[in-house]
């Protein structure tokens, strides 16, 4: 049964959520601010966190940069009353998996809660290594030198999508497809904030990587000797 948080602080639509996504076989608990929204994320057991926008004491983006910013991999999707692009795009470069606009139907929110939820568990399995790396697909870990290092939901998805196909080049469409899920509408530079984060944390020297390379034109191809 899927664990999942919702940050809501209108009431109503907090627990009608709450009321819709139990029926449907989901474990469900809601928060109302920003403040409490960080204290219980960041506590272990989620699957998924729904996460409002506009909320009182801290605003969805802020709420979404602290649990990144303190290694939560926990899927995040957005839920944002405000249609400008630029926001959304803000959104999903502070680490969100995915976003739905108000209003929704409970109908699409499930849709694209069991979508997120499908990403973040189909992976591979055993372990793959490269120069001082190593990825735990059962574990869903990316370690450096033995030590685990932070990773968002989506820079593993990142990093997966590179290793299974270590040596081709993969255009930022497909990386999209791989990470956010098909139909996922952003920007490349939302593509390109992620690869850079991944090299701070996996290249030796970012600056100039050996394992993720930009290809002109086209995209990134992952090198590395895999074992």
């Amino acid at each position: 049964m899927p664990k999942i948080l919702i940050v809501e602080d209108d009431r109503d639509i907090a627990l009608g959520l709450k009321e819709d996504l139990s029926r449907h076989g989901h474990q469900v608990e809601t928060v109302g601010d920003g403040d409490e929204a960080v204290r219980r994320g960041r506590k272990s057991g989620w699957d998924l966190i729904v996460l409002d926008l506009m909320l009182p004491r801290k605003d969805g983006f802020e709420v979404c940069r602290e649990l990144r910013q303190g290694g939560l991999r926990t899927p995040i999707i957005m839920l944002t009353a405000k249609t400008h692009e630029a926001e959304k795009i803000l959104g999903l470069e502070l680490g969100a998996d995915d976003y739905v606009t108000k209003p929704f139907s409970p109908r699409e929110l499930r849709a694209r809660i069991q979508a997120v939820l499908r990403r973040a568990t189909d992976g591979s399995s055993g372990i793959c290594r490269f120069g001082d790396c190593e990825i735990d697909f059962d574990r869903g870990e990316v370690r450096r030198r033995g030590v685990p290092i932070n990773t968002s939901a989506l820079e593993f998805r990142l990093l997966t999508a590179f290793v299974r196909h270590s040596g081709r080049v993969l255009s930022r469409h497909q990386l999209i497809d791989a990470a956010w899920g098909p139909e996922t509408i952003i920007t490349d530079r939302v593509v390109d904030t992620h690869i850079l984060n991944l090299r701070k944390k996996i290249e030796p020297k970012p600056a100039r990587p050996r394992y993720i390379c930009s290809v002109r034109g086209m995209g990134y191809r992952f090198e590395g000797e895999r074992s």
